[in-house]
């Protein structure tokens, strides 16, 4: 896939510099745009360069007044917290950008890595209320302003199977645990602190079985610890992360796990996992929503953070926000109003056409949409998870 980079792209993009330059308030009285391009160096530990690698290098192009060069990284995201605050206790932060999910979001507002992006520097971003589709307007409320949503989709939790193996597809909590048992060690999924479909599987099981409050793991999620521990006795191991799993389901190691819908489509388009493996949902499941965030750590120049400010405007207008449909692993994708997938690449558009399923508008006008856990719940509920299920099963 190429980068486009219209004229109308490069015109708005250049206004925007302007803009931003002439703004007031608390934001841009503090800091001013460099007099010379900076290096910016971007770790992303959710996988979402795959969704904004393309417009990241257009903002470079725009703007070679304000940036010279951009270093991307990855890295797992349970790593990244101790990491940047080695880094900062350093005095020597040398990551400016990180792209991240609730997950690594959340292990920085614990440890208060992060720089307070809102309220603070509103005047240097755009509205986010009024842009935002309406379900990435409440993710962003879970960053407690040391984020901006910059992708969003409805995610799971769905369970993805070969349909040659499974011929009786579980449609409910207890058809799957019995299908375990009865095929043991076929099911598979990665530790949820380092992997979409895990966390979203054990936050939506609270909501599944009936738990008392879906919203607290260590006071309302009773019924889902006692089913995870079950289940967990017919896993024979949880991988670090969710590419291995894939990797597993396509070479028939194992013939089920939980998925969500850009780890559905995404594999498959890429050979990763056959194309005719299956999704299906469980009776009364709501999808528990997710979004990839951009955050800063402290520690960094005030010249830095403004061209940062300015790079989250640019990948928050439309044109940039097509290009994260990507090939579907973040399906839909866009978090911003208006953003259609024919506005997308004609790679994106060809691959979710072929890969895409029809029957995820329908399911997701059907199910009810949650938020995922408030930032501190989720880091209990992977400490729970870690030591009450996975233990030594995890690799």
């Amino acid at each position: 896939m190429t980068n486009i980079l219209t004229r109308r792209t490069f015109i708005g993009a250049v206004s925007g510099a302007a803009g931003v330059a002439a703004l007031g308030g608390k934001a841009f009285a503090q800091l001013a745009l460099p007099k010379s391009p900076v290096n910016l160096n971007i770790i992303d530990v959710a996988g979402n360069l795959a969704l904004t690698q393309k417009a990241i290098e257009n903002y470079r192009k725009a703007k070679p007044n304000l940036v010279s060069r951009i270093t991307f990284t990855k890295a797992p995201a349970p790593e990244l917290a101790g990491k940047l605050k080695a880094q900062q206790v350093a005095g020597r932060v040398d990551i400016d950008l990180v792209l991240t999910g609730t997950d690594a979001l959340s292990a920085g507002i614990e440890q208060n890595l992060w720089v307070q992006l809102l309220p603070d520097y509103a005047s240097a971003l755009p509205n986010l209320e009024q842009i935002y589709i309406p379900a990435a307007a409440k993710m962003q409320s879970l960053a407690k302003g040391q984020g901006v949503v910059v992708t969003y989709y409805p995610s799971g939790p769905l369970l993805e199977y070969m349909p040659d193996k499974v011929k009786d597809v579980p449609k409910t909590a207890q058809e799957l645990l019995a299908w375990a048992k009865a095929n043991p060690g076929r099911f598979i999924y990665a530790r949820p602190a380092n992997s979409g479909p895990g966390r979203t599987f054990i936050m939506g099981l609270p909501y599944i079985l009936g738990d008392s409050n879906p919203q607290d793991p260590a006071k309302g999620w009773d019924k889902t610890w006692a089913y995870l521990k079950e289940l967990g006795q017919y896993v024979e191991y949880y991988p670090s992360g969710t590419g291995a799993v894939m990797k597993e389901l396509g070479e028939g190691s194992r013939d089920m796990t939980v998925t969500t819908t850009g780890w559905d489509i995404n594999p498959r388009v890429l050979g990763v996992v056959p194309k005719e493996a299956k999704v299906g949902k469980i009776d009364g499941f709501h999808w528990v929503a997710d979004a990839h965030y951009m955050s800063v750590p402290k520690g960094l120049s005030n010249e830095k953070v403004a061209v940062l400010l300015d790079l989250m405007s640019f990948l928050l207008t439309k044109d940039q926000q097509a290009y994260t449909y990507d090939e579907g692993y973040f399906y839909p994708g866009p978090a911003v109003q208006g953003v259609t997938l024919d506005m997308a690449p004609p790679e994106s558009q060809a691959a979710i056409k072929e890969f895409g399923r029809p029957e995820y508008e329908q399911w997701i006008a059907e199910n009810p949409i949650e938020l995922p856990l408030q930032p501190e719940q989720m880091v209990v509920a992977f400490r729970m998870w870690d030591e009450q299920v996975g233990g030594a099963k995890r690799q």
